[in-house]
This record gives structure tokens, C-alpha cells and sequence, in this order.
């Protein structure tokens, strides 16, 4: 975690897209706005474990979801089983340092100063949903193989980036589509900078409160 921090403030002014959910849907959450929530993180949740308990306990054993993760269809709500450690180390060792130091802009959540480094929460499966591109890719079948062709034709075609020869061979040859996956959030990340007025339009309470995903 000290490593991706690190980078991120190495490569400042830039754009980071990130895959973990960097809020909680507004039920669950006590402070009154999202910084606040980021800061006092760490000591609301000492640890992982205790943060998907105390939630599970907080929502009646309900998975909840925030607006943006029903609107773009991520899979899972930020507290279920196979990602709250993702939530948890995301936001108590990654934004709590940043925001506190004020070293980054989290968008929408503060405004995007052109100075500073900005990060924006992604999922590569919303991506894909959106471009209808949802289907298995991940895995060694030669239809594993060839889904990746197809979404990283997608990526050149659709989407107009030129990948380098090396990140696409990256891209076909993990069969755990990692590397792909690091190519969907960044053009997603890209698509989001370049729509300037989708960044900062998004003025409404649910996404200041609760995060919101750049597809």
C-alpha cells in the first residue's frame, strides 16, 4: 500500500483510475460528508474484519449497495465477502493518507485543482457491461483468449488508443485478465478526463456522499 501511494504522489499532477469502492451507501455512514468519512475512517475500523462486521450488523445483514454501484451494475456491495478487503485497505491505507495530506483530488467527491493528482474509482466490469462486452475473459480456454482479442479490439477501435505492442501482448497473455483489466480502467479513466463537464457535473448528494463510478 506505501508502494501505490508512493507512485501516485511520484507521478503527480496525473489521473489514477482505481478499482475498489471508495465510499459507503449513505445509510451506513455517520459523518456528515464524504472527507470526513475518509478521515475518521481508520478509527471507526480498526480492521478489516471489524468493518465487515460492524456493517453487516449496521444494514441488518444486508448487502447494500450506494447509487452509483446499482446505476453502473458493479458485482458486489463494497462490504461483501469478496471485497471488503479490497474497500477496507483502499480507503484506511490509500485515501485517508492522501486526502489528509492533501495530496490528491478525489473526484467528484473534491474539486479537480489541475495542480494536483486526481483519483477516480473504476470497475472494469461496469465498463464492460456498458459497452456490452460482459463475458467471460478470464481463464486459459482458447475463448478466454479470444474474448480478450476481442475487447482489446474494442479498446483500439471504440475507444481510438493505440496500445503499445508489449501492454497488449500483456493484455492476451494473462490468463487472470489483470493486465486487461488494468487497460478497461484506464479507458475509463481516460474517457472521464477527457469529458471535463461529466466530471463536474456531478454535483448531486448521492455521489458527494457515497462515490461514484467513472464507466
Amino acid at each position: 500500500m506505501a508502494a501505490l501511494r508512493n507512485f501516485i504522489m511520484e507521478k503527480r499532477p496525473g489521473a489514477f483510475g482505481i478499482d475498489f469502492p471508495f465510499g459507503l451507501p449513505q445509510s451506513l455512514v455517520k459523518e456528515e460528508g464524504w472527507e470526513d468519512f475518509v478521515l475518521s475512517f481508520p478509527r471507526n475500523y480498526p480492521s478489516a474484519e471489524a468493518f465487515r462486521k460492524i456493517l453487516r450488523s449496521s444494514s441488518g445483514g444486508y448487502e447494500l449497495k450506494r447509487v452509483t454501484d446499482k446505476e453502473c451494475q458493479t458485482p458486489f456491495s463494497p462490504y461483501n465477502l469478496r471485497l471488503y478487503r479490497q474497500t477496507y485497505f483502499g480507503i484506511c491505507k490509500i485515501l485517508s493518507p492522501l486526502i489528509r495530506d492533501h495530496l490528491v483530488c478525489v473526484l467528484p467527491m473534491q474539486k479537480a485543482l489541475p495542480d494536483k493528482t486526481w483519483l477516480l474509482e473504476v470497475c472494469p466490469a461496469s465498463t464492460l457491461k456498458q459497452a456490452h462486452l460482459y463475458f467471460p475473459y478470464k481463464g486459459s480456454s482458447r475463448s478466454h483468449y479470444s474474448a480478450r482479442t476481442r475487447i482489446l479490439t474494442w479498446v483500439e477501435e471504440a475507444c481510438g488508443m493505440s496500445l503499445p505492442g508489449t501492454v497488449r501482448l500483456a493484455a492476451l497473455d494473462d490468463n487472470y485478465g489483470d493486465a486487461l483489466d488494468s487497460v478497461i480502467a484506464t479507458v475509463a479513466t481516460f474517457r472521464a478526463i477527457r469529458n471535463r463537464i461529466g466530471i463536474t457535473a456531478l454535483d448531486n448528494d448521492n455521489c458527494l456522499r457515497e462515490g461514484y463510478v467513472f464507466v
